[in-house]
């Protein structure tokens, strides 16, 4: 026998093959080797990354006897994983083996600079985390709506949350980057700027938490049950479609709504509209990485879906809202660290952080070692250990045992399962012990180049209206100045946008890069929203604007082709009680005039009886509701009667903008799938 099969005393370890008395993790993952930490070789340092003694000695540490500080404000829903396509060859995964199974999940999507009581709509990332309830135990893929991070190591975390909370002398900004303190941080590590330029896209403003693409960020290991790796990243594709808002529409939604984000979820789900995004990996191999032109371990750099493809795996559905807000969402605890045999750990620096994070985070918040007794994160599969006592206890050994190994036999608890438990993949890893950022991640502005050649004019004129925004809020000039010294190495019209907008007329030198940029990246489509529209308006919702005598067989008309799209109508009338239609019969409405303004909906129409036009006409709220619509391109439908509140509102029709009948709703309906009417935006000056 080897020593690794000879326990401490030298009699034989005691294991199993048996499942169910085979040793798990807290998160009911079947543990290999209980004896041994990880360790950079036989006599190395222990490895950080070494989740299973981790939570076994965190938990030892917390035997004896409140809002996060990022994500705060958060939506849970529950839905399930179907797998469309098995990879045994590449990952041991038991959720990855069998075509057609189904693993229940929950899902938060989240802000993350702004606390609890925070709008939907600030502009910033969006958090995109999934628990997994494998038969094997819990995987949470943590990610967020945007590939790539602002930082490359985790030691840096503190300093750009703390640069991007309210400042601690005044406690505000709240929920925002505009302001000093971050773009103070950001000027200074240069290694954020393609980060910032995500950030200032409309990638961060979303129309929906359906409509936004998820990421898990760092590149992972897929391990096969013969031990052979690849390596992989993660993307969350919506079966919805891409959509986000533009930036005076997002500042009004948040007036109007501040919990739009919520109720869109929620309204859809409880209707039964569930949304869906397919599970795609871009898997490579040590080839591509040494070849590829930036470091795969660098969460500040993407792979380009040209260069690796996504493969589709699977279908994620949402499908059933919680019972409980605080009980579900906010006790929820991701932890980067809860990963299963068949997926691995990298070295990427921000990812190995993270796993130490966000146990201690979970401790924090949930009171003590014992959070995975909560029920939405304890594990659905069977789960065997020796962890005791603690704060909140809910289950604790049984027996006299309470340790191992011991020689107690089938009354001596779980064992070990080599055959099934959790191996890390066999790594070499070697090297002195010192504090140094790797020269491979040092390029901090070619990618940023590829991601703004990569939009469209639209897409790129936002960007820029963004920075102008944001660095008009900082009061300092050198900040200001810093920022563009910076831009002017991702792209000169960037730059000379931004500081055209600024009021700059002596534009600063460019920043010295710590590499010099590759300027001949090619451009990514997959990296546009625009350039891959849904072309469908399923999911979407028509605000629907009658007033008295309207047309019954028009707004049937609209109501029954929009409904078979799959989509959601809603009614606006002046009034709350509604209004009565031509064919004497009535229709309640859904809002009041000034209750629900054109922000909330993706497309409007105004059918109009003949009465009280002009009256209408006067009235504010009527005004904005059209006059927002135009403002924000979208698709205006109208009968001749709305006529007066179109020119009291100072609206030039289009082709945007279509009179509708009981015959054309269908052409309306086309028109309406671009979602948005961006030839329009040229004429509006928003300056």
């Amino acid at each position: 026998m080897t020593d690794k099969e000879l326990g401490k005393g030298g009699e034989p370890r005691q294991q199993t093959t048996d499942r169910e008395k085979t040793m798990t993790t807290a998160q009911g993952g079947p543990i290999a080797d209980d004896q041994n930490s990880l360790k950079a070789g036989p006599r190395g340092p222990v490895l950080m990354e070494d989740h299973i003694f981790r939570e076994k000695m965190f938990h030892f540490d917390h035997e004896r006897i409140p809002e996060r500080v990022v994500h705060a404000r958060g939506y849970g829903v529950h839905g399930h994983f179907e797998l469309t396509e098995a990879i045994p060859e590449l990952s041991a995964a038991d959720i990855f083996q069998r075509v057609g199974e189904k693993t229940p999940t929950f899902t938060r999507f989240s802000t993350v600079a702004g606390n609890k009581g925070s709008f939907d709509l600030a502009r910033d990332v969006r958090g995109f985390a999934t628990k997994f309830y494998t038969k094997e135990g819990n995987w949470d893929l943590v990610g967020n709506n945007i590939p790539v991070f602002f930082i490359q190591d985790a030691i840096k975390f503190p300093d750009l949350i703390h640069s991007v909370k309210p400042a601690p002398d005044r406690g505000f900004p709240q929920a925002q980057s505009a302001h000093d303190n971050f773009w103070d941080f950001v000027s200074l590590s240069p290694e954020a700027i393609h980060m910032t330029l995500w950030q200032m896209s409309d990638r961060a403003i979303p129309r929906s938490f359906r409509f936004m693409e998820g990421f898990g960020v760092h590149t992972f290991r897929l391990v096969n049950a013969e031990g052979k790796s690849h390596y992989v990243k993660f993307h969350w594709k919506p079966k919805q479609g891409l959509q986000s808002v533009v930036w005076n529409e997002a500042l009004k939604i948040n007036g109007a709504d501040p919990d739009f984000h919520r109720r869109d979820m929620w309204d859809a789900i409880d209707a039964g509209d569930y949304p869906q995004w397919d599970l795609g990996i871009q898997v490579f191999d040590d080839d591509f990485a040494d070849n590829f032109e930036f470091d795969i371990l660098d969460a500040t750099k993407l792979i380009p879906e040209e260069q690796v493809p996504v493969r589709i795996i699977g279908t994620l559905t949402l499908d059933a809202n919680v019972d409980n807000f605080f009980a579900e969402t906010e006790q929820v605890a991701f932890c980067t660290q809860n990963i299963v045999r068949g997926i691995d750990h990298t070295n990427d620096p921000l990812l190995q952080g993270r796993n130490f994070s966000y146990l201690d985070t979970q401790i924090k918040r949930l009171g003590g070692p014992n959070f995975t007794h909560i029920p939405i994160n304890a594990p659905k599969c069977p789960f065997h250990h020796f962890q005791q006592d603690g704060h909140m206890a809910m289950h604790n050994p049984k027996g006299r045992v309470n340790y191992e190994p011991n020689s107690w036999g089938d009354d001596g608890g779980p064992r070990e399962n080599p055959e099934i438990g959790f191996k890390s993949y066999a790594e070499e890893v070697s090297g002195t012990k010192q504090r140094v950022r790797s020269e491979t991640f040092a390029d901090h502005y070619s990618q940023a180049r590829q991601f703004y050649i990569s939009q469209t004019e639209i897409e790129q004129q936002h960007i820029a209206a963004a920075y102008t925004f944001e660095l008009s809020k900082c009061q300092e000039e050198r900040i200001r100045l810093r920022m563009l010294s910076h831009l002017m190495n991702v792209h000169d019209d960037l730059a000379k946008q931004v500081a055209e907008g600024l009021g700059v007329t002596e534009m600063p030198e460019p920043a010295t890069p710590a590499r010099e940029p590759i300027t001949d990246l090619p451009p990514s489509d997959a990296l546009s929203i625009l350039k891959n529209p849904p072309n469908t308006f399923a999911g979407r919702k028509l605000g629907l604007f009658l007033t008295e005598g309207a047309d019954a067989s028009i707004v049937e008309a609209l109501e029954k082709t929009f409904a078979d799209e799959g989509a959601m109508v809603a009614i606006v009338t002046p009034h709350i009680q509604g209004v009565t239609l031509s064919d004497c019969s009535t229709r309640a409405a859904d809002e009041k005039i000034d209750g629900g303004p054109s922000v909330v909906f993706d497309a409007v129409a105004l059918v109009f009886g003949d009465e009280k036009a002009d009256k209408i006409a006067k009235n504010k709220p009527a005004q904005d509701f059209v006059s927002d619509a135009f403002a924000h391109n979208k698709f205006i439908a109208w009968t001749t009667a709305a006529d007066p509140l179109l020119n009291a509102a100072g609206v030039e029709k289009d082709e945007g903008t279509v009179e509708v009948s009981a015959k054309n709703a269908d052409d309306f309906l086309q028109s309406c799938r671009k979602l948005r009417f961006w030839e329009r935006e040229e004429k509006l000056n928003w300056e």
